[in-house]
């Protein structure tokens, strides 16, 4: 779909109340199923909470507790994907940091423990009468 008739779209759908916007949701929903050509990419959460929306829409649940069900879910959503972002950054910083350290050469090895050092020698002085 182009941008133009994208944003005219978001325009009609900016003053439509809650209860219309399902019902606009729904349709769209048919459409696709009945034309579209590829499946939505969706992320796992994204997946989860339309899950949600729609049982909670089955079970004729208030728009506005729907509403905060959402809301609750897309913070989750976004917590999530910033968790993850996090994750990919640790996992670079250390790629790079074995990267650099295989470069730099072997890291000396400390002396095994198990070695054991030589006996004291004695201090040279008379010999011991026995």
């Amino acid at each position: 779909m182009n941008e133009l008739l994208m944003k005219r779209i978001e325009r009609r759908l900016a003053n439509l109340a809650d209860e219309q916007g399902y019902q606009v949701l729904d349709y769209v929903e048919f459409l696709e199923t009945k034309y579209a050509a590829k499946q939505r990419d969706e992320s796992v959460m994204q997946r989860i909470a339309s899950g949600v929306e729609d049982t909670l829409r089955a079970g004729r649940i208030p728009v506005a507790a729907i509403r905060g069900t959402m809301k609750a879910m897309d913070s989750a959503s976004r917590l999530m994907e910033q968790l993850a972002q996090a994750g990919r950054a640790a996992v670079d910083e250390l790629g790079k940091s074995v990267n650099a350290a295989g470069q730099a050469g072997p890291a000396p090895t400390p002396p095994d423990e198990h070695e054991t050092a030589p006996a004291p020698r004695d201090p040279p002085g008379p010999p011991d009468s026995a």
